[in-house]
């Protein structure tokens, strides 16, 4: 063994034992997490209208007869808490911005159906609206005003279930403490959780009907909670780091083997990963998928078209 290899299988050793460290410091146990009761919400009808105040709930006739709660926040089950408050609405219900800002994300998002997320700048906040329809009209992008119409509850079978198990049409609605993009996208940190296993509000979650109620805006906007890039991002990186590791070992065993043709093909199928990771708003994931599809590929077509000029010269 070279020194090369040397120097390689001890950066593999030192980048695993970091992973399985990093791995054992965020598997903590679920807290004591009380669920929180709705706020009183008999009100907040005439929020809608008034221009004044910063938030509007973003259904309509809270008043009416249909039930209007479904999971509170925090409540519990499987081990697991409520990130966000549940409306029961019948599908087709329009769903409005609680708040002025701007759409972070707005497509289809598994369980949810069609997902939009809105960052709220000015509160240092961001709204999430699940359980969408993704078959009737939904705004996608842009700018939005508090009011504004941005989609419409879907069936019970697009809004995350389907005709085998129908879900239960409903709003689900989170509200955050920061922005869309200062979470991951993984990880009980993720921007699109549901239900986590920590308790909520320690994550930066906030009761919805709480902070609508209240309509007020802590000065300098609510603020973040207390985490560490590495507590947030830690999944990310253990998937971007995996793809780095796989990616070198890749490159050195090919040119060991003096295969170089083959990294292009990888570095094509590395691509194609890099795309999907990115549709899935996987940011570090598909980062380092992209740098180690264009390392792989640059090497190879440079060592290809070397190795070519050479026996042309040759035969010359």
């Amino acid at each position: 063994m070279n020194r090369l290899e040397t120097m390689f299988y001890l950066s593999v050793l030192i980048s695993s034992i970091v992973l399985i460290m990093v791995l054992a410091g965020y598997a903590q146990s679920p807290e004591s997490c009380p669920p929180q009761p709705f706020a009183d919400l008999s009100g907040a009808e005439s929020f809608a209208g008034n221009e004044e105040l910063p938030f509007r709930f973003p259904l309509d006739n809270l008043s009416s007869d249909t039930s209007p709660s479904y999971t509170q926040f925090c409540s519990g089950n499987n081990d697991k808490y409520h990130a966000a408050e549940d409306f029961l609405r019948p599908a087709g219900t329009p769903v409005y911005a609680m708040a002025d800002g701007r759409i972070s994300f707005s497509g289809p998002m598994g369980g949810y159906g069609w997902l939009i997320i809105i960052d709220h700048p000015q509160a240092n906040l961001y709204s999430l609206y699940g359980h969408l329809s993704p078959s009737r009209w939904r705004k996608k992008s842009g700018l939005v005003k508090k009011g504004e119409l941005i989609a419409y509850l879907g069936d019970s079978h697009e809004n995350g279930g389907s005709r085998e198990h129908p879900l239960v049409p409903h709003l689900h609605l989170g509200i955050r403490a920061g922005q869309r993009a200062d979470y991951s996208s993984m990880g009980e940190w993720r921007w699109q959780a549901g239900w986590i296993k920590f308790c909520p509000p320690d994550l930066g979650w906030l009761k919805p009907s709480a902070i609508i109620t209240s309509q007020a805006i802590p000065a300098g906007g609510f603020p973040d909670p207390a985490a560490g890039f590495l507590e947030i991002w830690w999944n990310e990186l253990l998937a971007a780091g995996i793809f780095i590791i796989g990616g070198v070992c890749t490159l050195v065993i090919v040119i060991k083997k003096d295969k170089h043709f083959l990294l292009v093909i990888f570095g094509a199928i590395l691509f194609a990963a890099g795309v999907i990771f990115a549709a899935r708003q996987r940011v570090l994931v598909s980062y380092a998928v992209f740098a180690m599809a264009a390392l792989l590929s640059a090497v190879g077509i440079y060592t290809v078209i070397r190795r070519f000029t050479k026996t042309s010269r040759s035969q010359s």
